[in-house]
This record gives C-alpha cells, structure tokens and sequence, in this order.
C-alpha cells in the first residue's frame, strides 16, 4: 500500500465480534471499512449499535484478498478457543484458532496493497500453547511477510475493574527493524507490558524483524466494580443467594460473614466451578472481593456464567452481571443494546470482545506514531519523485 498522498486512517476489522475494536478505533480517529465474523448473532449486536453496511458474515477461509477493501490497519482477534488454558490446547491447528492462517493468506495474497498497519490480540497462553510453538510460527509468518513486530502483554484491570490479561502483535511494513542494543533499552524500558517472560521470546527470536514502540507505564485505574454496578437490576431471591453461598468453601464463607457484619455494602463476584469440597467433587462457587470482576467469558465449553454479590448491613444478596454491566466492564458504557438482547447472547458478545480503553492506550501509544511515521515516509518518497 506505498503510495504518495498521505494515509488515510482507515481499518479492516478481522474477527470484529460485536465491534469493540471499531468502538476504540473510532474514537481515536480511525474509519472503519470492513468487518468479518461467522457469528449471526455477534452481526446483530454490532448491526444495532453500528449498523450493518460492511458486516460480512462468513468464514474466513472462504474469502480472497479480492473481498477486502484496501485499508491502513487491519485488525485481528482470531479465536482463542485452542490457545487459551482453559481450550483443548490444540493451538493453530486446532479449528477455530486457525483462523489465524486464514488471516494471514489473505495478507499474503494482497501483495503491495497489503495494510502497512496490523494489530493482532489473543489470550496469554498464546505464549506457551504447543509448548511455545505456536507463538514462533505466528511471528515468523507476520516477519517473513515484511511487517516488523512488536508484543505486548496488557491487563484491562489498569483501565476497568475486570481482570483481563491479553496478547497483542503490533507490525508495520517499510520500517527497518531495531538493532540489538536499542532493542534491549526498550525492554529494559517497559516491563509492565513486556514482562519477563514475554522478554524471554524476544530476546530468543533473534531472527524476527523486531520494531519494539517506546510506551508510558500503563494507568492506574480509577474505578471500581461498585461504581459500575446498574442499581436497577433485582437481586435473587434469598433462597438462591443462600444456595450460592452453601456452595462457597468455609474459607470463601467466613470472608462473607466479615463483609455482612459491616454497615456498608461490599461487592464481589463468583464463578461456579468443579472443585474438591468436603471430600466430593462438585459445584463450588469462589469469590473474588478485591473490587475487580472476573474476566468475562463466553457461557460456552463449560464456562459459567459470573455472579455479582453485595454483603454488608447483615445481608448477602447474589445475581448474574447483566448486559449492561458487561457493557461498562468492556469500557463501552455506551454501545447500544436491544432490549430483547438475552444474557446469553450479551455474554456471547462480550466475553469474545476486547476491552476498548485497552486498544485505545495501544493505538495511541503504538499505531498512531507508527501512522505518524509510515506518513513522514512516504511523503518524503513522494518529495523525491517531483
């Protein structure tokens, strides 16, 4: 995509979900072209915040280079499913994570009009899934396809209270890759989203075109789970929150009973999971009550779904997270939801989705200089054609 006149700010969306990515991107002055997914149901959600005029709906290993519009930045979330702990561990090779390589045929396949620009985003154990393999053949295709690379590792509780760790690829063409030296100062500069196991890949993949961004330390975040909460919604009926909390280890217990003795309301979540309890497997709700949720997740593959609880002024009460908050723990306070949206379906949406404050720190702090740069470039390539 050399060309002379400068670069217009626009973006393909691989993998778009319900649309967070576009929701950040726009916000930071990006223009969205193009989005893919094969979930009819995620089509709908991003239809009724965005309307639908460039949503395609299908695989992507269907599609040729030919169905996309040529754009500056392509974006990327490719399924989790196989690289996740919590997913078979199958990895590229597995079905749906290997959507990857479709996203990467179709770079191959544009040629010269390929997007300078790409941002990749997945789980964490991206990192070690097929024992680290998976990983290396990712970045060896980006870098043999010219896009100098770099990676970080970037937790949403800095910007909402949800505990959210993710993996992003950043590349960008016509950039010559950092030498050794320069490379290690901006390792030793950026821990926090470079840490040191991620360092490790780094410094061992000595052959990939590594471009690594100068970033500020991540921020601290200001909000906390209580201050998202939609005061609308009702609670369970006492019945069921005490279920809940018969569900709870001793340990997870006594930490309620603490809470319920306060005169003010603390919040916290759960999630049910299989666990040893008295001597039996089964049902076990455990609780987090440091002001942050949960990471959100699909209610798919076993995955429960998350419960709120609030105790305090002798009480315990307990409830499923809504859409809205789901919403407000993605940093999309305001994306639009139908009222006849289903939890399901909201959880579908979101649990897939990126968190928007994240993917906004990162292309303020490594797109848009990258941009910045790739302009700079080709408007001097054009200077010296006059």
């Amino acid at each position: 995509m050399l060309q002379t006149d400068i670069l217009p700010r626009t973006a393909a969306d691989f993998f778009a979900g319900i649309g967070l990515v576009r929701y950040a991107f726009e916000r930071q002055g990006w223009q969205d072209m193009y989005a893919l997914d094969y979930s009819e149901q995620k089509a709908r959600m991003y239809a009724f915040h965005f309307g639908r005029s460039h949503y395609d709906v299908q695989d992507i290993h269907t599609l040729t280079a030919a169905h996309i519009p040529t754009v500056t930045l392509a974006h990327a979330s490719f399924p989790c499913t196989d690289t996740s702990v919590a997913g078979g561990r199958k990895g590229l090779a597995g079905r749906e994570s290997s959507a990857f390589w479709g996203f990467t045929r179709l770079l191959s396949e544009m040629g010269d009009t390929r997007p300078p620009l790409i941002l990749l985003e997945n789980v964490e154990g991206f990192l070690t899934s097929n024992n680290g393999q998976d990983i290396v053949a990712a970045l060896e295709t980006l870098s043999d396809l010219g896009y100098s690379l770099d990676m970080l590792l970037v937790d949403a509780a800095h910007f909402v209270p949800q505990s959210r760790v993710r993996l992003f690829i950043t590349g960008v063409l016509h950039v010559q890759p950092h030498d050794i030296f320069e490379q290690e100062r901006l390792l030793q500069m950026s821990p926090d989203v470079r840490p040191e196991k991620m360092q490790k890949v780094i410094r061992r993949l000595s052959h990939i075109r590594w471009s690594l961004a100068e970033l500020p330390k991540l921020p601290t975040r200001l909000s906390s789970l209580a201050e998202l909460l939609d005061l609308t919604e009702p609670w369970w009926e006492p019945q069921r929150s005490v279920y809940l909390y018969n569900q709870m280890h001793h340990a997870h217990q006594v930490r309620v009973q603490a809470l319920m003795q306060q005169h003010t309301w603390s919040y916290g979540t759960a999630f049910r999971r299989m666990r040893q309890r008295d001597g039996v497997k089964q049902s076990t709700a455990e609780i987090r009550t440091d002001g942050i949720a949960g990471c959100l997740r699909t209610p798919k593959g076993g995955s429960a779904r998350q419960i709120l609880f609030r105790a305090g002024c002798g009480q315990f009460d307990a409830r499923l997270l809504n859409a809205r908050e789901c919403a407000r723990l993605m940093g999309a306070d305001q994306y639009k939801l139908s009222e006849t949206l289903s939890l399901n379906d909201a959880l579908f949406g979101f649990g897939d989705a990126v968190c928007v404050p994240v993917v906004e720190w990162i292309t303020v702090h490594a797109i848009n200089p990258r941009y910045d740069q790739l302009t700079d470039l080709f408007a001097g390539t054009a200077l010296l054609r006059m």
